[in-house]
Parts: C-alpha cells; sequence; structure tokens
C-alpha cells in the first residue's frame, strides 16, 4: 500500500469520532489492552505526561513539548485530531512521523489487528507508542482524546498526569454535568501519580480530591500555585494564560523528578511554542488586512474566551465564517455571537457537520444574519470578498472548519 491508501485503511477502521462521532465510541479498554499485549506494551519504553481537559489540553500540551525541547530533551507528542495531515498527531521534536513509519506499522500488523477490531483511534494510540518506543524519546506528551477514564490513551503509566479544566462537552458520551464530565476525565488519575488541575469549580475540586485521596495520588492545584513571572509567547489568545500557568506548574513538578529545565527554556520554549511544535488553529492570524484570525474553539466555554477577545478588537466590521457540527446543542452557543456581525455560514466536509441550513436557522431565531454559504472554502472566499481592509474575519465554531478553512487557504 503507498501512503493515501494506507491512510484510507486505517479511515475505514470502524466509525472514526472525528468524522462520525456517537457510533465510533467504545466505552471499555479491553481492546486497547489486547493492542498493547501484541505490540508489547511499548508505553513501557518511554516517560510520559499524559493531559486530559475539556478545553486546552492541546494547547498546554504543546507548551509543555516545546520548553522540553528547548531544555534538550527529545520529545514526542500525540494530539488529536489533525487538521490539515494525519501525521500531525504524532510528532518527535516538532518533526511529523515519516509517511514510511505509519505504511510500514500498518503493513506489519494489519492482519493481526484486524482479528480484533480496533478502530481509528486504537490504531493510532498503537502507532504512536510504537513509535515513541523505537525512537527512543525522552519523554511523550500525550493528549487524550475524549474523557480519560476509557480514552484509549489510559493505559500509560505516566510521570504526572494533567487535567486543564472540566466544561460541558460531548456529554452525550461523559455526562451532562460537569460532576459527571469531572468523575470520566479524573479516570487518568493513577495509584501514587501526582497529578495537577489547571482550573476547577468547588464542585469539581471536591471530586479531584477524593478520587486523588483514593489513589494516594499528590494533587495540586494551578490556582494555589505562585508565579513570579508570566512569559510572553507567540500563542497570542487571551485564554493561553491559564494554559501557560498549568504549563509552568508542570515544568516545577518535573524539576523536582530529576529533569533540568532552566528559565531560559521555559522562556525560550513560551516563545517559539509554533516554531518547535507546529500547532495550528489556536487564535491563528492567517492575515492581517484585513485581520483574519482562526480558531478551533468549539464549547461554550472555549467560544466564551475568544469572543470575549473578539469584542475588544477595533474594527469597521465583523466578518464571521461559522459552521458546528451536529451532535452538540447550539441554541445556547448561538446566543454568545454578536449580533452586529455578517455570518457566513457552512459545513465541514465531514458526516458530522451540521448542515449550513440548519445552522442558519438556528442562527436566525438567535438575529444573527447571513448567508448560506455550504462548504466551508466558499465561506471563507465571500467573507473575503465581502470585507474592508478594516475589517475582520474570523473562522471558527469547530474544529473541523478551521481545518477546511487551513486546507483552502494553503491551496
Amino acid at each position: 500500500m503507498d501512503y493515501q491508501a494506507t491512510l484510507d485503511y486505517l479511515f475505514s477502521q470502524l466509525p472514526m469520532y472525528q468524522r462520525q462521532g456517537k457510533a465510533a465510541y467504545k466505552a471499555d479498554l479491553n481492546n486497547t489492552w489486547k493492542l498493547m499485549e501484541l505490540l508489547d506494551h511499548p508505553y513501557r519504553g518511554f516517560k510520559s505526561i499524559h493531559v486530559a481537559g475539556t478545553n486546552g489540553k492541546g494547547s498546554t500540551s504543546h507548551m509543555i513539548a516545546s520548553i522540553l525541547q528547548e531544555a534538550g530533551y527529545r520529545v514526542g507528542l500525540y494530539t488529536s485530531p489533525h487538521l490539515i495531515d494525519f501525521r500531525e498527531r504524532i510528532k518527535i521534536n516538532g518533526e511529523v512521523i515519516a509517511k514510511e513509519d505509519v505504511i510500514n506499522f500498518v503493513s506489519t500488523y494489519r492482519q493481526e489487528f484486524e482479528k480484533i477490531n480496533l478502530s481509528f483511534f486504537e490504531w493510532t494510540v498503537g502507532l504512536c507508542f510504537s513509535y515513541f518506543a523505537k525512537q527512543k524519546v525522552d519523554i511523550a506528551i500525550v493528549e487524550v482524546g475524549m474523557g480519560g477514564r476509557l480514552d484509549s490513551t489510559n493505559v500509560i503509566e505516566p510521570l504526572l498526569s494533567i487535567i486543564t479544566n472540566i466544561g460541558l462537552d460531548h456529554t452525550q458520551f461523559l455526562g451532562n454535568t460537569l460532576s459527571l464530565i469531572a468523575k470520566e476525565k479524573a479516570g487518568i488519575i493513577k495509584p501514587s501519580i501526582p497529578v495537577i488541575i489547571g482550573e476547577s469549580t468547588s464542585e469539581t475540586k471536591a471530586i479531584f480530591k477524593d478520587i486523588a485521596n483514593s489513589n494516594s495520588a499528590p494533587i495540586t492545584f494551578v490556582e494555589n500555585q505562585t508565579f513570579e513571572t508570566i512569559y510572553e509567547s507567540d500563542l497570542l489568545g487571551e485564554y493561553q494564560l491559564g494554559n501557560q500557568k498549568t504549563g509552568l506548574t508542570c515544568v516545577k513538578q518535573l524539576n523536582q523528578l530529576e529533569f533540568k529545565i532552566a528559565p531560559i527554556d521555559v522562556s525560550n520554549g513560551l516563545n517559539r511554542v509554533i516554531k518547535n511544535t507546529g500547532l495550528l488553529g489556536r487564535w491563528q492570524i492567517l492575515d492581517k488586512s484585513p485581520l483574519t484570525i482562526c480558531d478551533t474553539a468549539h464549547n461554550e466555554d472555549g467560544l466564551k474566551a475568544v469572543l470575549k477577545q473578539i469584542s475588544k478588537l477595533k474594527c469597521n466590521q465583523k466578518h464571521i465564517v461559522l459552521g458546528m457540527v451536529n451532535d452538540k446543542s447550539i441554541a445556547d452557543v448561538i446566543q454568545l455571537f454578536p449580533k452586529e456581525a455578517q455570518y457566513y455560514f457552512c459545513n465541514a466536509n465531514i458526516p458530522r457537520a451540521l448542515p449550513s441550513s440548519e445552522l442558519m436557522d438556528v442562527a436566525n431565531r438567535a438575529n444573527l444574519q447571513g448567508v448560506d454559504c455550504g462548504s466551508v472554502e466558499n465561506a471563507v472566499s465571500k467573507a473575503q470578498q465581502s470585507a474592508g481592509t478594516n475589517d475582520l474575519i474570523y473562522i471558527g465554531g469547530s474544529t473541523f472548519v478551521v481545518a477546511d478553512a487551513l486546507i483552502a487557504w494553503n491551496k
């Protein structure tokens, strides 16, 4: 198989959550444990940090990876979903896995893995852990796909666990209250392994404390930490400050675990997150005239933070390219968007996308006015045609809208 045929095969392995949603979800780790046995438990071949959370886990993971790279470590980074290239999910020191490594892994294990019906995500986790072990990374930052307790990444034995925050997202799988979601994400807390909590409420804090105590896991709340320095970063979203504090707390604990990370490594690492890791889609400025920004925020808490920052920007007119997925309630989220903006409703090129016509109907009921553009590429094009040099274009609402926009932008 060539690379494209290999990718097509992986994407066809049982439903893929990124594209199809609930049908892809497996409610246990039995398959993952079978997979790890077949691969001889590769995660035991490298140190790791496990990162969960509703928002911020991707940015926090990339920050920590960048800092460790500046300190001279060989750093594996596993994140999801990808935006442009599948290989974004698996990187070492910012370099994506080679196409040949993907092809060879699938060719080697295809027959064995078909016997246990692996999902796309399980395949990807197996590939990642096997690759990191063979490449002898010093440490891997492993981002949870969804939830925590039943996520395929939750077989690793990390040095540290991190939960960035808890918000309402993926409620059809994780529960429809903050406490239920907190319990799922707290499933990454393991016996005697320290856990860092980025943001919490009184409700979720009690749950984290209880589960940490029952596992004899030392627990650190970022809100109780003092930070002598807040560093400049190439990640320009105001919401990144909270993620930075979580990353700094992680660095503090790594230094206690005999890692050697100097203040200059932290400063350089935070200044070069994008350069060192290739992070995409977080308050990413695509153009300056008109100012064009894309951001993957896609749930209520994430969008509140992004829209708050957008409200502070001075511009003549706001143009918002907006698309969402079909398995989330959007009535409340749509109320967050500014009524004075011009909207370009679209749907990403995935089965999970909410049809742009349906999104426009909901938006119209919330007094948001605009046009149904169908594809993301068409929506971006129409926004560009309409916007003046002193206007603002924002592209978002869904990770997959940003993905399609970046693909179109790079054509």
